[in-house]
């Protein structure tokens, strides 16, 4: 009989810590592997041309690499801040996740091209690598070509500032992190 009301309460105990332990944590907060290593090896190829892109075209001097798409609805709400970093300077690589060339140029040439580069990542394979699992997906990457952060949804003013700005003009030496 005591078992009866023990166990309910005991189950309810159990809920109420890990409801507790949950809420202090970010749920959009997902730790990438990959933060402190070398961005993972690619061949893919720049959309509408069969120019080879690869890992070492990401070489030599801090950048972004920006998974995006132009199915994206988030994409869009971030591309008017990387029209304006592209125009200051900011180097950034675009790969083209899961989509056709023909719909990610249609896109590009509506909204604007911030991209240094476009890679075509069809298949999504190189975002399997990358880790990704949603776009937009932006990584900031040294000089080395190790990833320093990894920003998960659309770049705002505030991450920029606060986040992505400091570490490309301190890249390689600055800790690396993760936000969303």
């Amino acid at each position: 009989m005591r078992l009866r009301f023990l166990l309910p309460a005991a189950v309810l105990v159990v809920l109420i810590v890990l409801f507790a332990f949950g809420l202090q944590h970010d749920p959009r907060e997902v730790p990438s592997p990959l933060i402190g290593k070398p961005a993972p090896d690619f061949a893919l190829r720049v959309v509408g041309e069969d120019t080879p892109f690869s890992r070492d075209d990401l070489l030599g001097r801090p950048l972004l690499v920006n998974f995006w798409a132009s199915w994206c609805l988030a994409c869009r709400v971030e591309h008017p801040l990387l029209m304006e970093l592209a125009r200051q300077g900011v180097e950034i690589v675009g790969i083209d996740y899961k989509d056709t060339d023909a719909d990610g140029l249609r896109w590009l040439e509506r909204h604007g091209n911030p991209y240094r580069h476009i890679v075509a990542d069809e298949r999504g394979s190189a975002g399997l690598d990358w880790g990704v699992y949603g776009v937009p997906e932006t990584f900031v990457l040294d000089a080395n070509g190790t990833i320093v952060h990894k920003h998960i949804g659309p770049i705002d003013e505030q991450a920029w500032r606060r986040t992505i700005q400091p570490l490309l003009t301190t890249a390689p030496a600055r800790a690396a992190t993760e936000t969303r």
